[in-house]
């Protein structure tokens, strides 16, 4: 009743003559009721996924908590034996839900027709449940309260209603799923590509109920009076094109979207999205005039633009100072770069971290995320124009920050790049760059007695960062770190290039013998001899590594919570993947999968 006579007081906001002029038909006390109820339902949406990202918050807060007294007792337990069977129930979870693939043992390895069509991966099964849970959120949403046993008008107009407020509704968590700037990414430690896994999907939910709720008003219409009258009321009325337009802009983003288009014409995707995104809001903004409905567009459009604004003052802030930030570019063996980035104001950067780099020269505006390698501080005495003088100017001296990526040659961006290295004089060439990060970093290692790296190619770049701060770690007393094994998996030995400065680093740096063991396998040696170890804990190997024995051997000798990341392509990924959730009953193991997928 109270549902009611609110609608009924809010009759008189739109007069029978405007809603004829925009193309409807006069509203009656029912359709505000209907009207009420969907904003209801619309908020209800936004309430579950509250309460879903509420209790991620907990689960986040309980393991980071758990993971902090476990690094703090490793203070006073060397051994750490407390952490290193495993739990009964929360080991199932791990094994068949958490880690599992949604079928068999594939989840990051890519369906690939070709070389040149990626069809993308499959999803685990814990994200299986969440798309799931928004698929079926939705539909239910759509559905309820429909009076199907009422006249085919009402119900056309009901579920038109209904699904055109879903689908603005959903352009809310739809815009925030897909920022770098996401809050929720630190906050939650859920990482860019969950989100961006149910951006998609959400995406396709928005697509699907603004073509149903395009066609809940087109279809009766036709059926009533024509398609002809449907082509001359669509053309007469700004509030019936501009929804069209709105459909269309919607199943654009749709078609140019599909994994096959998205690998293989990155750059093209993402100014076709940019457009269709920036096209669909425009056109509801007209749209929507009038409506309850808008107040959700305005939400979204609010975002999106706080989004970009946040993008832009990264970059204007993190390069531009008394000098701009350049990148050299020196082409590597094995078709990759390592790049050294010396930034314009200084970055604390910390393992895990990426960037997105913009070097105009060869990529326009376009920007491309890469792991960082390696940070550190160097003077900034390169003008050579005037000597240093006394002790006080070299403390004066500016401190210049570097960072270096290593990047492997692919097409487009990457492609340009490594031939305009690769043709200049000693193949390197600085070029002007702009950073903007960093990103990131919500998987630490501190807590784990005993971590393994997998690393197959410039996947290595991942785990640099790990190996120098866990030794550091070690050698201060502030980890829990006592075994830490890295495995390297590379075609030739000349790959050993791409990472030499940064590992003569570490393997001078103090007690690194007594924690840091690193295997090397080479996949494709040219003869026995280029396979030569240099030290008990720095061995190398011919061919692949058999995951299985290498993570039992760790586990025979394990000290405390053992975590393992993996950083590599997909067979890989899988391969560990599949090895970590065989022993989840007999021993506490963790599984971490970097990956970055789009």
């Amino acid at each position: 009743m109270f549902r009611l006579l609110l609608a009924l007081s809010l009759a008189g906001l739109s007069s029978a003559a405007e809603i004829e002029k925009r193309g409807g038909k006069p509203k009656t006390a029912l359709d505000l009721w209907y009207e009420a109820v969907n904003d209801d339902l619309a908020r209800y949406c936004i309430l579950a996924l509250g309460c879903a990202a509420a209790a991620m918050l907990v689960w986040t807060l309980v393991f980071r908590f758990s993971g902090h007294l476990r690094r703090l007792s490793s203070f006073t337990d060397d051994k750490q034996r407390y952490f290193v069977p495993a739990h009964g129930t929360f080991s199932w979870f791990k094994e068949h839900l958490i880690y599992a693939p949604l079928f068999g043992v594939r989840h990051n390895r890519e369906f690939q027709l070709s070389t040149a069509i990626n069809m993308g991966t499959l999803p685990s099964r814990f994200h299986g449940i969440l798309v799931f849970g928004v698929v079926a959120m939705n539909v239910i949403l759509c559905v309820v309260t429909t009076p199907y046993a009422s006249d085919e008008d009402t119900l056309s107009g009901i579920i038109r209603n209904r699904t055109g407020t879903m689908a603005t509704v959903n352009l809310i968590p739809l815009v925030l799923m897909a920022g770098r700037n996401n809050p929720l990414i630190e906050m939650l430690h859920v990482p860019f590509d969950t989100w961006n896994l149910l951006h998609r999907w959400l995406g396709r939910i928005v697509v699907l109920e603004g073509v149903a709720h395009t066609l809940a008003w087109m279809i009766p219409k036709a059926q009533e009076a024509g398609w002809d009258v449907v082509g001359v009321s669509l053309s007469s009325s700004s509030f019936l094109y501009t929804g069209l337009g709105g459909t269309v802009a919607f199943v654009a983003l749709l078609l140019h979207s599909p994994s096959p288009i998205r690998h293989a014409f990155y750059e093209t995707f993402v100014h076709l999205h940019f457009i269709f995104a920036a096209a669909s809001f425009g056109l509801l903004w007209v749209h929507l005039h009038g409506l309850t409905a808008k107040a959700y567009l305005i939400a979204a459009i609010v975002l999106w633009a706080l989004e970009r604004a946040v993008r832009f003052f990264i970059i204007f802030y993190r390069n531009f100072g008394r000098e701009s930030t350049t990148a050299t570019v020196e082409a590597m063996p094995g078709d990759a770069m390592r790049i050294t980035l010396r930034m314009a104001r200084p970055w604390t950067f910390r393992p895990g971290q990426h960037i997105y780099l913009y070097i105009p020269a060869v990529g326009w505006w376009t920007s491309h995320p890469f792991s960082v390698g390696w940070s550190e501080t160097e003077d900034s005495m390169s003008d050579e124009k005037s000597l240093p003088m006394s002790k006080q100017d070299l403390v004066g001296a500016p401190q210049k920050e570097t960072i270096s990526l290593l990047v492997r040659r692919r097409t487009g961006m990457t492609d340009k790049l490594f031939q305009r290295a690769s043709n200049a004089l000693g193949n390197r060439v600085t070029l002007r760059a702009f950073a903007e990060g960093p990103y990131g970093n919500i998987h630490t290692m501190d807590s784990y007695g005993t971590v393994m790296l997998f690393a197959g190619g410039v996947g290595i770049t991942h785990h640099v960062p790990f190996v120098r701060h866990l030794v550091a770690g070690f050698a201060e007393g502030t980890v829990a770190c006592r075994r830490l094994t890295l495995v390297w998996i590379i075609q030739s030995p000349e790959h050993l290039e791409w990472i030499r400065p940064w590992m003569t680093s570490i393997l001078a740096m103090d007690r690194r013998r007594e924690v840091l063991r690193i295997m090397l396998f080479v996949t494709r040696p040219r003869n026995t001899k280029e396979i030569q170890s240099p030290s008990a804990t720095v061995q190398m190997f011919p061919g692949r590594p058999n995951i299985d024995t290498l993570v039992g051997m760790e586990v025979e000798n394990q000290v405390g919570s053992m975590g393992v990341l993996v950083c590599g392509n997909g067979g890989l990924s899988d391969d560990v993947r599949k090895v970590c959730r065989r022993r989840q009953k007999r021993t506490n193991v963790d599984y971490v999968e970097e990956s970055f997928s789009w």
